[in-house]
C-alpha cells in the first residue's frame, strides 16, 4: 500500500474516530441537561468548536438525532431532548446563597438546585423540581425549579437597618439569603436594631433585589433577652398568649369533683401515691403509687393526669389544644399546651388534694416481671410531691419518709432496664445542657444535666406504662372488626447507609460495630460503654444518634427500634402532649365498647403532632444557642480545647469541651492551603499538604466573633492536638 493511501485511511479513521466522539459529547449535553434547550450556536460555544468540519459535523449530529427521535426541535427553533424531564415535589433546603437543595419524600439523593434556578424559592419552601443532569460519578442530581407549590411562610423575624429614606430588614434565619427592603411609614417606628417581625408584600421577579414588606411587629431592642427570645419565638410560630376565648373556657370549667364522678372511678386515695420531679417543675402530670401485697409480689401504679376528662372533643381548649400539640420548654421560660388552670391547677398531681387521673396498674413482681395488669380512670391523693434530688437522696441513704417505696421501686426499675437492654434496646445517654440566668436573663454559668437513678426510676416506669398500653391494644383489638385504630409512637431501624458510614467512622477510633441483623443494638450499647469518658464519646454519640431514623406518631403499628419495643405509645404527659390526650380518649372509647376510630383523622391529627414536635425541638435548640453565643460573648479572644463535631465544605463546626457551646471555623480562615471536603469520610484534606481534619479531631481553638442576631459563633483554629 502506497504512503499516499495508507496516510489517507489513518485520516478517515481518525475523523471517523472523532466523530463519534463530538456524538457521543452531544448526546451527554442533552442527556445532563434534560429540559434545557440549545441553539445551534450555543452547542458551538458548549463543545468548544472551533474548525468548520466539527461545525459541519454538530449540524449532521443534530438532524441525525432529530430524525431518531432522541432530540427535538422546540418552538423557539433550538434542540431539546425528547427525554420527558422527570420533575419531583420537594422542600428547598438553601444551605448558602449559591444553591440549595431540595429535599424530596421517597428520594435517596437530594437535588442540587443554583440559587438562580430556585424561581425565587426560599428556605422550607414547597416546590416542583425538575431533574436537568442526573446522578452520577458520585455527585447528586441537579434540578431547577419549575413552580413554586407553597410558600413556607411570608413572614420573617429579623433585625432592622434604618436610614433616611428607607430601611432593611435582615433576617436572623441563617438560610434567608436576603434583605427585606421597607418604606419608613412601613416600619412601625421601630428603632435602628430593634429586632421586629416583616410581612413581604411583594416579591421581586428581578434577580438580586430585595422583595418588599412591612414591619408587623415591633419586638424591642437586638441583643435583651426579651427581645430575642421573643424573635426565637416569632421565629418558629409560637404563641405569646392564649387566646381571650380560650382562657374564658378554662376559666369556666368547675374545680370541684362531685360524689357521681368519684364513684365512675377506681379509688387510689388510700394507697401510697407520691410525684417525683425537676425541683423547678410548675405541673405534675404523672404519679406512682405502691402497694404491698401478702404473697409478696406489688400493685404498682402508674396514675397520669386526667386531662380528657376536662378537655372534651370539639371544644374551645380541645382546638387550641391540637393547634398546639406541644409544651415548649425555651431556656427561660415554658409555652404551655394548655391554660394554666388546667397545667398548674386541675390537672396538675399537686400533693394532698384528690385528682382525677387515669391510670396504669400493674401486678409485679420483684423481678418486675407483670402478672396483670388494669387500665380505666381512677382517682389518687398524692402523699408527697419529691424533687428528683429528695428521691435520690432516699435510694442513696435509705433514710427519710417513704424511702423504703422508692427503694423497692428502684429495684424494680432496674431489673426492667437489664430486661429492655437484653431484649435489644439501644442506649444514647447523651449530655444536656441548662443555664444558671441572672434576673434579666444573663446566662452566668453552663452546667450539663446529670441523671441519676431517680430519673431513670420515673422514665422506666413511664416506659413500662407506654408500653403496655400500646401492646394491650393491639393485641386486643384484632378481631372480627379488624385492627383497632390506635396513636402509636414508633422508631424505625436504622437507615443501613448511614449505619455503615458510622461503622467505618467509629473503626477510625479502634472501635467495632456489627452490622449483622439482629446484633445491632448490643454492638451499639457495647460500642456507647466503651466510649464513656473518652475524648470521642461526644462525637461518636450524636453521629450514631444521626444515623438512627426519626421517632413519629402514627396509627400504623409499627414497633421502636431504640426502646426494642414490639408496640409503643405515649400515655404519660397529657398536660404537654396531645398524642397523649388523644391515646386516652382512645383507650377509654375502646375500654367502653366503641367501635375503631376513623384511622384518616387520626392519622391526620398525628402527623400534625410530629411537625408540631419537631419545631418545638428545633425552637428549644435556638434558645440554647442563643444562651450559649451570648456566654461565649464575653470569652472573645480566649483559647479553648475542643473536639470537631461537624464538617461542611464551607467549615468545621467544633464543640468547646469546658462549655459546651458549638463554633465554626471556616475554611475561607484556613489560609495555611487550599482544603477540599470529603463527604463520606467526615472530613478536609488540605490540597497541598495533605493536612487532614476529620470528624472526633481533638483542637484547639480560639473565639474571634459571635452573633447573637444569627446565633454563630466564630472560632479561628489555633491547633490540631495529637
Amino acid at each position: 500500500m502506497s504512503k499516499k493511501k495508507k496516510h489517507r485511511k489513518l485520516k478517515t479513521r481518525k475523523q471517523s474516530t472523532n466523530l463519534k466522539d463530538l456524538k457521543d459529547r452531544v448526546r451527554g449535553v442533552f442527556g445532563n441537561h434534560i429540559g434545557e434547550r440549545f441553539g445551534y450556536r450555543d452547542l458551538i460555544k458548549k463543545l468548544g468548536l472551533r474548525d468548520k468540519r466539527s461545525k459541519e459535523a454538530l449540524k449532521d449530529i443534530l438532524f441525525s438525532l432529530e430524525g431518531k427521535g432522541s432530540i427535538r426541535k422546540a418552538p423557539d427553533g433550538r434542540f431539546i431532548s425528547a427525554t420527558e424531564a422527570e420533575t419531583l415535589i420537594g422542600r428547598v433546603d438553601h444551605v448558602n446563597p449559591r444553591f440549595a437543595y431540595i429535599i424530596c419524600e421517597g428520594s435517596e439523593e437530594d437535588i442540587y438546585v443554583k440559587s438562580d434556578d430556585l424561581k425565587f424559592a426560599i428556605d422550607r419552601d414547597i416546590v416542583k423540581v425538575q431533574i436537568t443532569r442526573p446522578a452520577n460519578d458520585g455527585f447528586r442530581p441537579e434540578g431547577k425549579v419549575v413552580e413554586l407549590v407553597e410558600r413556607a411562610k411570608e413572614e420573617f423575624v429579623g433585625r432592622i437597618e434604618n436610614s433616611d429614606k428607607f430601611s432593611f430588614v435582615v433576617p436572623d434565619n441563617r438560610n434567608i439569603h436576603f434583605d427585606v427592603f421597607v418604606y419608613p411609614e412601613k416600619t412601625m417606628k421601630a428603632q435602628h436594631n430593634d429586632k421586629v417581625m416583616v410581612k413581604i408584600t411583594k416579591w421581586h421577579d428581578a434577580k438580586n433585589r430585595s422583595p418588599m414588606g412591612e414591619v408587623t411587629t415591633v419586638l424591642g431592642p437586638a441583643g435583651e433577652n426579651e427581645a430575642e427570645i421573643h424573635s426565637i419565638m416569632a421565629e418558629f410560630g409560637l404563641p405569646f398568649q392564649f387566646p381571650e376565648n380560650v382562657e374564658l373556657a378554662a376559666a369556666k370549667i368547675s374545680t370541684e369533683i362531685t360524689q357521681e364522678e368519684i364513684e365512675k372511678r377506681r379509688d387510689f386515695r388510700n394507697i401510697t401515691t407520691f410525684t417525683i420531679d425537676p425541683f423547678d417543675a410548675k405541673d405534675f402530670d404523672d404519679a406512682l403509687s405502691i402497694e404491698y401485697l401478702d404473697n409478696g409480689d406489688f400493685e404498682i401504679g402508674v396514675h397520669i393526669a386526667d386531662v380528657s376528662h376536662y378537655v372534651t372533643p370539639n371544644s374551645i381548649l380541645e382546638k387550641e389544644a391540637l393547634i398546639r400539640a406541644t409544651s415548649v420548654y425555651l431556656v427561660d421560660r415554658t409555652i404551655p399546651m394548655l391554660p394554666e388552670k388546667l397545667s398548674n391547677n386541675l390537672c396538675s398531681l399537686r400533693p394532698n388534694e384528690d385528682k382525677l387521673t387515669f391510670s396504669a396498674v400493674f401486678i409485679m413482681d420483684a423481678d418486675g416481671k407483670v402478672k396483670k395488669r388494669w387500665f380505666g380512670r381512677t382517682i389518687i391523693h398524692s402523699d408527697r410531691r419529691f424533687t428528683y434530688e429528695e428521691a435520690q437522696e432516699r435510694i442513696e441513704s435509705g433514710e427519710g419518709d417513704f424511702a423504703d417505696e422508692i427503694r423497692q421501686l428502684n429495684e424494680i426499675a432496674y431489673k426492667l432496664k437489664d430486661k429492655r437492654f437484653k431484649n435489644g434496646a439501644v442506649n444514647f445517654e447523651t449530655t444536656e445542657v441548662k443555664f444558671q440566668l441572672d434576673e434579666k436573663g444573663k446566662p452566668l454559668a453552663v452546667i450539663p444535666k446529670v441523671r441519676k437513678d431517680a430519673h431513670k426510676m420515673i422514665e422506666e416506669f413511664m416506659l413500662l406504662a407506654n408500653r403496655e398500653v400500646a401492646t394491650h391494644i393491639f393485641k386486643w383489638g384484632r378481631g372480627e372488626n379488624g385492627q383497632y385504630t390506635f396513636v402509636y409512637r414508633t422508631h424505625d431501624n436504622p437507615d443501613p447507609e448511614k449505619l455503615d458510614n458510622f461503622s467505618k467512622f467509629a473503626g477510625r477510633f479502634g472501635h467495632k460495630l456489627s452490622m449483622s441483623e439482629g446484633n445491632i443494638s448490643k454492638s451499639l450499647n457495647k460500642l456507647m460503654d466503651e466510649i464513656e469518658g473518652k475524648p470521642e464519646q461526644g462525637v461518636l454519640e450524636q453521629l450514631a444518634i444521626r444515623s438512627m431514623a426519626k421517632a413519629k406518631y402514627t396509627t400504623e403499628p409499627l414497633g421502636h427500634f431504640g426502646l426494642a419495643f414490639d408496640h409503643y405509645t405515649h400515655f404519660t404527659s397529657p398536660i404537654r402532649r396531645y398524642p397523649d390526650v388523644m391515646v386516652h380518649r382512645l383507650l377509654f372509647h375502646y375500654l367502653n365498647g366503641g367501635k375503631p376510630a376513623d384511622m384518616e383523622a387520626e392519622e391526620k391529627k398525628c402527623v400534625h403532632s410530629s411537625e408540631r414536635e419537631k419545631n418545638a425541638a428545633d425552637a428549644e435548640r435556638a434558645s440554647i444557642k442563643y444562651k450559649q453565643v451570648e456566654f461565649m460573648e464575653t470569652m472573645l479572644g480566649e483559647e479553648f480545647e475542643g473536639l470537631v463535631s461537624g464538617v461542611t465544605e464551607w467549615g468545621i463546626f467544633v464543640e468547646i469541651i469546658q462549655t459546651k457551646c458549638e463554633g465554626m471555623v471556616r475554611v475561607a480562615d484556613l489560609t495555611d492551603d487550599y482544603y477540599e471536603f470529603d463527604e463520606k469520610n467526615f472530613r478536609i484534606i488540605g490540597k497541598r499538604n495533605k493536612r487532614i481534619i476529620t470528624l472526633g479531631e481533638k483542637v484547639t481553638v480560639k473565639v474571634m466573633k459571635t452573633d447573637i442576631d444569627r446565633r454563630t459563633i466564630d472560632l479561628d483554629l489555633v491547633e490540631v492536638l495529637e
